[in-house]
């Protein structure tokens, strides 16, 4: 990774020994402030040719899912904005998202699907990047292994940083050094890992792929972790995740030590996490650990760094 060297031996066992966070001032309030959240998916099954995304077998997810339902739910909470993240693979669902954000001053960006590595992701390109509110893209795994060496997806991902716009990552824990090496090609890209990486939850981090990836990460500056996914990390999809802290607090401690409180947003997953956990207990869960650390990370988490991060502001 070029000039990122670092004693992975020595690093790895600093993680080992990360400790509950240290209490601080008690100032910011969980219930209150400004809360920016960066993950939330929309659409509409009821549409002409229905949708690619979710299946009409998930009886949790396959129904309408629109920001009326959204607002709702999260306005009591103290959440007043999202980045929308395009989940259906056809490119045209990213106009029909746009369009919803054009109507909803609540929905203030969205990440889009478009095709990196194809030749369709040019024309595709040309028109969404022009619209303020197309903040980025994301990408899975092959797209990065694709990126990896010279090619059209390598290309295309460097267009991403010549536009100031945001790439979202979607891996597994396997591969998150990948995502540092990836960061070392593109170092003017702002890079945002989704879901803690999908890493399980319930378990003090151990020496493994996803934490020698995450020390990767840490010498990778433009690298980001959306603190998101730890419900669903749980494995427990009745809704029954718990609501309790301390079992996500080796995850949310390591990734705490390593990124710190500027490299850390927060993002709910809805409505995908209604299968694993209500939103209340989602956001209580990052809540608790941010009362811990005080209030000036809070702020940063909460909405701070994911304004920096995606080019968005909070409606006023």
């Amino acid at each position: 990774m070029g000039s990122n060297r670092f004693n992975r031996r020595s690093f790895l066992h600093t993680l080992g020994t990360v400790g509950p966070a240290s209490l601080a001032g008690c100032l910011w309030k969980p219930s209150g402030g400004n809360i920016l959240d960066t993950h939330t998916h929309f659409y509409d099954p009821r549409r002409p040719g229905g949708v690619p995304w979710p299946p009409e077998t998930d009886a949790i997810l396959y129904r309408p899912v629109l920001p009326q339902e959204y607002r709702q739910l999260v306005e009591p909470l103290g959440v007043k904005g999202t980045v929308v993240v395009e989940a259906s693979s056809r490119i045209e669902d990213n106009q029909w998202v746009l369009d919803l954000i054009a109507q909803e001053p609540m929905l203030i960006g969205l990440i889009g699907n478009l095709p990196v590595g194809e030749s369709r992701f040019e024309p595709a390109w040309e028109k969404y990047r022009k619209n303020p509110k197309f903040r980025g893209i994301r990408i899975h795994s092959t797209q990065i292994a694709a990126a990896l060496q010279p090619s059209l997806a390598l290309d295309h991902l460097v267009e991403v940083g010549r536009a100031g716009l945001t790439l979202d990552v979607l891996v597994g824990p396997d591969q998150l050094g990948e995502v540092a090496t990836l960061a070392d090609k593109l170092q003017s890209v702002r890079i945002v890992v989704d879901h803690c990486a999908n890493v399980p939850m319930g378990r003090a981090p151990h020496p493994s792929p996803w934490v020698s990836g995450l020390a990767a990460c840490h010498y990778a500056p433009n690298v980001s972790m959306k603190v998101s996914g730890l419900a669903e990390g749980t494995g427990r999809s009745q809704g029954d995740a718990p609501r309790d802290m301390e079992v996500y607090r080796p995850i949310i401690d390591t990734l705490w030590h390593v990124l710190g409180e500027d490299r850390l947003i927060f993002g709910s997953n809805w409505p995908v996490s209604t299968r694993f956990a209500s939103y209340p207990t989602v956001l209580g869960i990052v809540q608790d650990f941010f009362r811990e650390v005080g209030p000036t990370a809070a702020r940063k988490y909460f909405h701070r760094n994911g304004e920096r991060i995606y080019g968005v502001r909070l409606p006023t």
